[in-house]
């Protein structure tokens, strides 16, 4: 049938140029700029913010309120906190991270007893997932032991009550973190090392490992320092020796 095929082209045209929409809606490049402006700590009150970037005070809280829609600053009582790994990537990198921050966002969590039990119950019985962030970094790269469970799931909301149905929890405490699926999917190693940059703190550090070993198979880089590079790669060469010493040893 040439009409349903034809409309199948047009969604996934659609999609593609919301998908480009919302890139440069959300990427406020004053914003940004106004985050890299800053010097490299982390937390900053407004009188601080406003002195260094030399703005008004509308200015700058402006700034705040679309670095806040992006998902790379948090703010309370006057203070707010720059997630600096993610700002201070250049701007081609910030675009393609922005599917990654709205999902991040858009997150939701879910717990029932707060531990292991919850993360096997969630990969056994949910279906049509994509594991991103540390489950399927430490997959990839065997460099951090997993803390939370991170899906992307088709329809949110059905799953959100599957798990509620189930005995979970909806709050900040769950360790199952619901996402919904935004962006490309088509290169899955890219996709979790956008990720892992995108949710910035230790999962940067997966984002350089997944860097150094899969770096062929990544279309675009991101921006580390040299001191968190030269530590992944040490810690990586650290556990390959132990893993060699094992299997002598056995």
């Amino acid at each position: 049938m040439v009409v349903p095929y034809m409309a199948n082209l047009y969604i996934i045209a659609l999609c593609i140029v919301l998908c480009i929409v919302m890139q440069y809606q959300l990427l406020n490049e004053p914003a940004i700029s106004f985050a890299q402006g800053l010097s490299t700590k982390s937390v900053y009150s407004m009188k601080e913010a406003i002195a260094l970037a030399g703005s008004s005070r509308r200015t700058v809280y402006r700034h705040i309120q679309a670095l806040r829609a992006l998902g790379v600053i948090k703010s309370n009582r006057g203070r707010f906190i720059i997630n600096t790994s993610v700002v201070s990537q250049p701007t081609a990198i910030l675009k393609k991270l922005v599917p990654s921050l709205t999902a991040l966002i858009r997150a939701r969590r879910f717990g029932r007893t707060y531990n292991q039990s919850d993360i096997n119950f969630a990969i056994h019985n949910i279906p049509d997932k994509i594991i991103t962030l540390d489950y399927r970094a430490w997959d990839l790269a065997k460099f951090q032991y997993p803390q939370d469970l991170y899906l992307y799931v088709n329809k949110i909301n059905e799953v959100a009550d599957y798990l509620k149905d189930n005995g979970f929890s909806e709050g900040q405490k769950g360790r199952v973190v619901l996402l919904p699926k935004i962006g490309d999917f088509t290169n899955e190693i890219e996709r979790v090392y956008q990720d892992s940059m995108a949710k910035g703190g230790r999962s940067m550090l997966d984002a350089i490992a997944i860097e150094l070993l899969y770096g062929n198979q990544l279309k675009s880089k991101g921006r580390f320092t040299i001191q968190d590079i030269m530590k992944v790669q040490e810690d990586l060469q650290a556990k390959r020796l132990d893993e060699s010493t094992n299997t002598r040893s056995h």
